[in-house]
C-alpha cells in the first residue's frame, strides 16, 4: 500500500511537471516578457503535504526558484513565470497560488485631540517640542514602543526597579499622547519632539504611595524637568505631597495634574489631589463635540479643559489603544506646555501657566469648565 501511494506521488508530480513544463514552452513562445517571474506564495493541498523534495521538483519543472519554505505551514515563497502560475494554481494538489504583494507600513493615524487643541497649528510652524523635558510620574513607560523615544527615568515603586517597563499601560498611553513620534506608523503626540523621562510612581496595579510621588517630584527638581505630568490622584490631600508640588512650581517647572473622574454632584467639589494643589495645573475632560465629560471632576480648583474621551494612544507591546478619563485629558495640556517651551525657551513656568489659561476657549461656568479648553495656536502668539 505504501509502495503504491508513494508510486501514486510520482505519477502526480510527472504529470504535474509535464503540464508547467508544457505551460513553459507555451508562454516562451510568446514572447521574452512571459518568461518574467514573479514572486508567488504557493500552498499545497491539505491532505497533500510536499516534502521538501517534491516541492523543489515542482517549482524546478515550472521553471520557478524556491525562495523561502515556511516552518509552520505548508506554503512556499517562489519565483515563477506568470503563466507557469496559472499552469500551477489549476492543479488540485495546490490550494493556493498568490502573488507576493508588497504592502506598506500603516499611516499614522492623528488622534482627534491634536487637531482639537490645534496643536497641529504648531506643528506646521515647526514648534514640536524641541529640548523640552517632560517627566510622566506613572506606571512607567515602555521604552521598547516603536513610537516613543524615552530619554530616561526612575522608579520609586518596590520591586518594580525597572521605569523604563510598563506593567499596566496606564503610563505608556499617557506618554504617547504627550511625544508619541512624528513617523510613519502609530499615533502623533502633541509635543513629538519633546524628550520623555519616565518615572514610575505607580505599580503595574496602577497604585502608589504619596511618598513615592513624592521622590518622583524631586527627582524631577533634580533632574531639570520643565513640565511634570501627573495623571493620578486620590480623595485625600498630604501636605508632604503638597509641599513637593510646590517646590516643583518654585524651581520653575509646569506641574500638570488630571483632575479627576469623581464626576459631578451639583455644585459639590469632587476635584482630586494633587489637582487640587494651587501650584498645580489642573485639568478636566471634555468629548470631540466640547461637552464635559460624565466622569471629569469639578470644583473651584479647575483651571483647563483637554480631549480626555475615546484618546487614541500607544500602550506596551508596540499596541495601541482608546482609553477614557481626565488622565488622558492632562497628558495634552503637558505637551502643550512643551510646546510654547519649545517656542519661548525663556517663558517661566508661570507664564506659561497664564498663556494656557488666558487662551483657552470659553465653554462655560468655571466650576465645570475652567477657563475652558486650551487653544495652542492662540497661546503661541
Amino acid at each position: 500500500m505504501k509502495k503504491w501511494t508513494k508510486g501514486l506521488s510520482v505519477i502526480l508530480i510527472a504529470i504535474l511537471a509535464f503540464s508547467l513544463a508544457f505551460g513553459s514552452a507555451q508562454a516562451a513562445a510568446s514572447g521574452p516578457s512571459a518568461n518574467a517571474k514573479k514572486e508567488y506564495l504557493v500552498g499545497f493541498a491539505k491532505g497533500n503535504k510536499a516534502n521538501a523534495q517534491s516541492s523543489k521538483n515542482l517549482i524546478t519543472a515550472a521553471g520557478g526558484d524556491i525562495q523561502h519554505t515556511f516552518q509552520y505551514m505548508n506554503v512556499v515563497e517562489v519565483s515563477l513565470p506568470e503563466k507557469a502560475a496559472e499552469a500551477l494554481a489549476k492543479n488540485p494538489n495546490i490550494a493556493f497560488v498568490e502573488e507576493n504583494a508588497e504592502v506598506q507600513a500603516t499611516a499614522q493615524t492623528v488622534p482627534w485631540g491634536i487637531p482639537h487643541i490645534k496643536a497641529d497649528k504648531a506643528h506646521a510652524s515647526g514648534v514640536t517640542g524641541s529640548g523640552v523635558k517632560v517627566a510622566v510620574l506613572d506606571t512607567g513607560i515602555d521604552a521598547n514602543h516603536a513610537d516613543l523615544n524615552v530619554k530616561g527615568g526612575a522608579s520609586f515603586v518596590s520591586g518594580e526597579p525597572n521605569a523604563l517597563q510598563d506593567g499596566n499601560g496606564h503610563g505608556t498611553h499617557v506618554a504617547g499622547t504627550v511625544a508619541a513620534l512624528n513617523n510613519s506608523t502609530g499615533v502623533l503626540g502633541v509635543a513629538y519632539n519633546a524628550d520623555l523621562y519616565a518615572v514610575k510612581v505607580l505599580s503595574a496595579s496602577g497604585s502608589g504611595t504619596l511618598s513615592g510621588i513624592a521622590q518622583g517630584i524631586e527627582w524631577s527638581i533634580a533632574n531639570d524637568m520643565d513640565v511634570i505630568n501627573m495623571s493620578l490622584g486620590g480623595s485625600t490631600g498630604s501636605t508632604a505631597l503638597q509641599q513637593a508640588c510646590d517646590n516643583a512650581y518654585a524651581s520653575g517647572i509646569v506641574v500638570v495634574a488630571a483632575a479627576g473622574n469623581s464626576g459631578s454632584r451639583g455644585k459639590r467639589n469632587t476635584m482630586g489631589y494633587p489637582a487640587r494643589y494651587s501650584s498645580v495645573i489642573a485639568v478636566g475632560a471634555v468629548d470631540s463635540s466640547n461637552n464635559r465629560a460624565s466622569f471629569s471632576s469639578v470644583g473651584s480648583e479647575l483651571e483647563v479643559m483637554a480631549p480626555g474621551v475615546s484618546i487614541l494612544s500607544t500602550t506596551p507591546g508596540n499596541n495601541y489603544s482608546s482609553f477614557n478619563g481626565t488622565s488622558m485629558a492632562s497628558p495634552h495640556v503637558a505637551g502643550a506646555a512643551a510646546l510654547i517651551k519649545a517656542k519661548y525657551p525663556s517663558m517661566t513656568n508661570v507664564q506659561i501657566r497664564e498663556k494656557l489659561k488666558n487662551t483657552a476657549t470659553n465653554l462655560g461656568d468655571s466650576f465645570y469648565y475652567g477657563h475652558g479648553v486650551i487653544n495652542v495656536e492662540s497661546a503661541l502668539q
